[in-house]
């Protein structure tokens, strides 16, 4: 006789928020190792190395473990997934040359965009609780990154809108692609993210090249190139760690509520931070420390939330 599940997996946003946490444990060690492959790679040879890798792999698991990987909805699915990929590309783009903590900011607006298009999109309830919740974390990432305001411009949005398209993407995951298999959701966000790297590699190719070209910007422009051993193994790793984060990532959203679950992914902070530390010695100071325990406390009020008998409607 199966055991049954603990009392806190016993409703799907439960175990959809531990599949979300799961991803971004792994999300945070695999992206420690981007400093490698910026080292020598460019944006777009990465992206489509990556993908190269990350689809065979996923072809290959969908045979042997009998997972579908042709979505039902096609047209849904592929417009996920080009969103999704949009936001990687512009979040990737963005660490050419802007500071990594303006980018991260940025990126992790998109719980807000999440409760903007939920509401104005798909008419959806979004309430108090959830509100402060979403405010505590985006409060601990501030206090974690700290942007310096002092030099805020125009660019400093850039990594807003891969917010505002990963919001847009969790969103769709839910309410267009609850019911495609998660195989399918994945195959066409790395089939996409590698065509996408392929068309931008043939883009540099094609541009003169620039003598003295600022530093900050050469992950951006930089054409193909031999790579070293341990870029390659790095990029393996990113591929395969890639694949089953977002997999999880993705299981999680169908599972339950996205502007629930959404608040999760604050955790890839404190993980992220983890592995700086564990890896290469990287450690915070109190004010570190302070955010991370304001990004906890959003995903246990979110947590608290959503447990079995909490009317949703009163949050």
């Amino acid at each position: 006789m199966a055991r049954p599940l603990p009392r806190i997996l016993s409703t799907p946003t439960a175990r959809g928020a531990a599949s979300i946490l799961f991803g971004m444990v792994l999300l945070g060690f695999t992206d420690n190792f981007v400093r490698v492959i910026a080292a020598e790679s460019g944006l777009w040879q990465f992206h489509a190395l990556r993908s190269a890798l990350a689809v065979p792999l996923m072809v290959v698991a969908g045979l042997i473990l009998g997972m579908p990987l042709r979505p039902r909805r096609w047209k849904a699915v592929a417009v996920r997934g080009g969103v999704q990929a949009a936001s990687m590309l512009i979040y990737f783009g963005a660490l050419a040359f802007m500071p990594i903590a303006q980018v991260a900011a940025g990126l992790f607006t998109a719980p807000i965009f999440v409760l903007l298009f939920a509401a104005v999109f798909f008419g959806q309830r979004i309430g108090p609780r959830r509100l402060a919740a979403v405010g505590i974390g985006f409060l601990g990432i501030l206090v974690m990154l700290r942007p310096d305001p002092a030099s805020l411009e125009l660019a400093t949005f850039v990594p807003v809108a891969a917010g505002a398209f990963y919001g847009l993407s969790n969103l769709l995951t839910r309410e267009w692609c609850a019911e495609e298999p998660v195989a399918a959701l994945l195959l066409s966000f790395f089939l996409i993210l590698g065509f996408a790297g392929v068309a931008g590699s043939l883009v540099v190719a094609g541009l003169p090249a620039a003598e003295g070209a600022p530093s900050a910007a050469d992950f951006l422009v930089r054409p193909w190139g031999p790579l070293s051993g341990p870029a390659l193994l790095v990029i393996v790793l990113q591929a395969a760690g890639s694949l089953l984060a977002v997999g999880c990532i993705a299981w999680g959203y169908q599972s339950g509520e996205t502007s629930y679950l959404t608040v999760f992914e604050y955790f890839f902070l404190a993980t992220a931070s983890f592995w700086a530390w564990a890896i290469w010695g990287e450690t915070l100071d109190a004010l570190g420390y302070l955010g991370i325990a304001l990004i906890v406390g959003s995903g246990l009020l979110i947590a608290l939330s959503a447990a079995p008998g909490t009317s949703a409607a009163r949050l």
